[in-house]
């Protein structure tokens, strides 16, 4: 059987879902259950990573350091992971501190197009115990060979391996198999693949990654995570199992905590709506639901024409702050 690195991003990623307010109660009782059914890799934070917290993108309702610190108190098996994206996270004030709390796993992730972005970081980590990851987020605004070559340069900085994000929900089997092919024919490192389900392949496309070469995939429990969430745990491990690929998770003891989440960390079951069908479709960052629902109803405009108009402008995340504007203008 081939081997498939599990990285659960639940308490990162299903963050964006909560507006980073999940509770370091929730954290600890999760992390409990991660590390009994031996999940490989358990990331934590804000929902943009290491650093995030702010007025712009999301004050969450704990530090760092507490979330990092209260995880790491109950990961004796499953190793603790961050994202940290350069320009939001410094090595000096983020990630030096966050490996001194105990880290093993950093994941640097910029925008598809910006991989020059994480040189500093991920050199540093080459000098450190951690395993550093290379990220690349919103892939579906690029072709294959942008996406090789931003992939390239983050190996050459020291990245162990290469996980592109569907940050948009956006692909379909046929795209993840031609991406992750042309990465593992022009890598010499691993690759995984981060999925997001706002056109319902989030399952289908993490089973063609891992069949095409992916070592890493990720999924958070009932998908909990922005938008139309992410490739469900529960689901992800059985299709896997019954496609001859090994995680060594218990997957008994995951199938009945997918029930008991519901009363301590996923207060809401994410589903495919219409504006996550949109988004998926003009290639949005799934986390811009909340704020183009808000903006299109103080406006008085359908949501489906900001959609439209902030696709043709491809804005990216880190932008919400554009969306507003963007709405007034298109009321005016």
């Amino acid at each position: 059987m081939n081997n498939i690195i599990i990285t659960d991003s639940s308490l990162r990623d299903g963050n964006h879902s909560v507006k980073h307010t999940i509770s370091l109660k929730s954290i600890k009782k999760y992390c409990e259950f991660a590390n009994k059914v031996n999940i490989p890799i358990v990331e934590v934070g804000h929902g943009n990573g290491i650093g995030a917290s702010s007025l712009l993108i999301g004050k969450s309702a704990h530090t760092d350091k507490e979330i990092i610190t209260t995880a790491k108190k109950y990961l004796t098996n499953s190793k603790l992971g961050i994202h940290a994206i350069p320009g939001i996270a410094t090595v000096d004030k983020d990630i030096k501190p966050a490996i001194d709390m105990g880290v093993n796993v950093v994941r640097v992730a910029t925008h598809c197009t910006e991989a020059t972005l994480s040189k500093s970081h991920l050199e540093y980590l080459q000098n450190t115990d951690t395993t550093s990851l290379g990220v690349l987020m919103m892939t579906a605004l690029i072709d294959t060979k942008t996406l090789v070559e931003n992939a390239k340069t983050m190996e050459q900085y020291g990245a162990e391996a290469i996980i592109i994000m569907d940050s948009t929900g956006t692909y379909l089997p046929s795209d993840v198999e031609e991406r992750i092919k042309a990465l593992k024919e022009n890598l010499n490192i691993d690759v995984g693949f981060h999925a997001h389900n706002n056109l319902g392949c989030a399952v289908a496309n993490s089973l063609v990654a891992a069949q095409n070469g992916a070592k890493y995939i990720d999924a958070c429990i009932r998908g909990f995570g922005a938008g139309a969430g992410n490739a469900p745990l529960e689901v992800l491990l059985p299709v896997l199992e019954k496609s001859n690929f090994n995680m060594g998770i218990d997957f008994k003891q995951v199938i009945i905590e997918a029930d008991k989440v519901m009363d301590y960390l996923v207060p809401n079951i994410p589903t495919i709506n219409p504006v996550n069908v949109l988004t998926g479709l003009n290639k949005l960052f799934s986390g811009f639901e909340r704020p183009i629902i808000k903006a299109s109803k103080l406006n008085g405009i359908e949501y489906s024409s900001l959609i439209f108009e902030l696709g043709n402008r491809k804005l990216v995340a880190g932008q919400e702050d554009l969306i507003l504007e963007i709405a007034q203008n298109l009321k005016k």
